[in-house]
């Protein structure tokens, strides 16, 4: 029995709780945002404190950086959502930031953009920096920095940016042997997926929905 049950013990004794505890915060973070809900915050605060430490310490520099950069867009996307409720006629009717969506026309500008400061700051962290992976890290980081903005303004499209992300972020993890964090962006991916299609559905409800000024 006990020649059983060593090798689960050795498991749990050299688990990265660490990696787990932000693993489980920044899935909770994206469920709650496919709920949008202002909770969803102070799980991306906590989780990005914990994932700034952790991608320093297997030498992605970018993505540690791109972490220290949610703790403010964490803040700064509480206070976004929080303060967003205004109303929308004399009577007392208050309303949430409303689901965005963008052209296809900006966002291959704004792509084509990124694409090149990623190469630009890619030269520089493959050349003067000790980090791994240096290109493909730069790109999901630049990438990412922007999604994030796009979370914060409630833009629809923000999932399709995260979709390609975690799936290059997937390779990166496991090359890294970032393993718990690598089945989290499997998960993500599924989660970015029903993300789109749930705001999506919503996005075209507050398109057709009538205001409630000209109910009355």
């Amino acid at each position: 029995m006990l020649e059983i049950l060593n090798p689960v013990i050795a498991y749990f004794q050299h688990l990265p709780w660490l990696e787990l505890i932000a693993m489980l915060l920044s899935l909770a973070y994206v469920i709650l945002v496919v709920k949008e809900s202002l909770w969803c915050w102070p799980a991306a605060f906590i989780s990005t404190a914990l994932y700034t430490y952790i991608f320093y310490d297997v030498s992605l520099l970018m993505d540690s950086a791109l972490n220290a950069y949610y703790l403010v867009m964490a803040i700064y996307g509480y206070w976004q959502w929080s303060n967003a409720k205004k109303p929308l006629s004399s009577v007392n009717i208050m309303t949430d930031l409303a689901i965005d969506s963008w052209t296809l026309s900006l966002h291959i500008k704004i792509c084509l953009s990124l694409s090149i400061l990623s190469v630009g700051l890619g030269y520089v962290m493959s050349n003067y920096t000790h980090a791994d992976f240096a290109y493909l890290d730069t790109f999901t980081t630049v990438f990412a920095l922007f999604a994030t903005y796009l979370v914060t303004q409630k833009v629809l499209e923000n999932w399709l940016y995260w979709i390609v992300i975690d799936v290059v972020s997937i390779y990166l993890y496991i090359q890294k042997g970032l393993i718990p964090t690598a089945i989290l962006f499997i998960i993500m991916v599924g989660i970015a997926i029903y993300g789109y299609l749930k705001w999506l559905k919503l996005y075209k409800q507050s398109v057709v929905a009538p205001s409630p000024q000209s109910a009355h």
